[in-house]
């Protein structure tokens, strides 16, 4: 059994919905989580080493962070097809993609919220505006990620823009507001935001 440890609005929905694409049986343990109001607590109850979600435990294992959930799921579950397998074309660009969200996307906005100055060369990341305009190019030309393939990086990097449009961290373009329609429109999408609420 799949068991997701989950705090509802938090990065874990993308994991939520991800479960959902892929229709196999699966449970979710609710963790008390510190938010960026300053409420919440840690957990004891949480195995994440951090008190963070998402965290997926399988076979006894723990797996952590998001785009390593996303990539044991999409391996675990090939006939989802949610990822190409490996060796498969398109297997790099799933990979590039999928770390994208963290490596790049993530600290790009966090930088451009907090109001810091990018400093070219130094950082491990692209400035804000250099991200969207490569997320911009690529969605104009290419219905998902993986061109006309929907994939698990259209739930977690495309999750994340559709999260960061709605909070106003992201310029919105027609092309951004296109995509996210499509991905969001998805019954998995509908499915989890139920199961989010409650």
């Amino acid at each position: 059994m799949l068991t997701l440890i989950h705090a509802p609005q938090s990065r874990s929905s993308s994991i939520l919905w991800l479960l959902e694409e892929i229709g196999a049986p699966y449970e979710k343990r609710i963790v008390n989580i510190r938010r960026a109001d300053g409420s919440g607590a840690f957990d004891p109850n949480n195995p994440h080493p951090h008190k963070k979600v998402p965290a997926l435990l399988h076979n006894g294992e723990c797996v952590t962070e998001s785009g390593a959930i996303a990539l044991y799921l999409s391996d675990l579950f090939p006939e989802a097809q949610l990822g190409p397998k490996t060796g498969a074309p398109n297997r790099g660009v799933f990979l590039s993609w999928l770390a994208y969200r963290s490596g790049v996307l993530e600290p790009a906005m966090m930088e451009r919220r907090l109001g810091q100055q990018h400093v070219y060369g130094a950082m491990g990341w692209a400035a804000p505006d250099e991200a969207e305009s490569l997320l911009n190019q690529h969605l104009a030309d290419n219905a998902y990620f993986l061109g006309e393939q929907f994939s698990a990086v259209d739930v977690m990097l495309g999750g994340a823009i559709n999260f960061m449009l709605m909070f106003k961290m992201m310029t919105e373009t027609a092309v951004f507001r296109d995509y996210c329609a499509r991905i969001t429109a998805r019954p998995a999408f509908q499915r989890m935001m139920q199961l989010d609420a409650k």
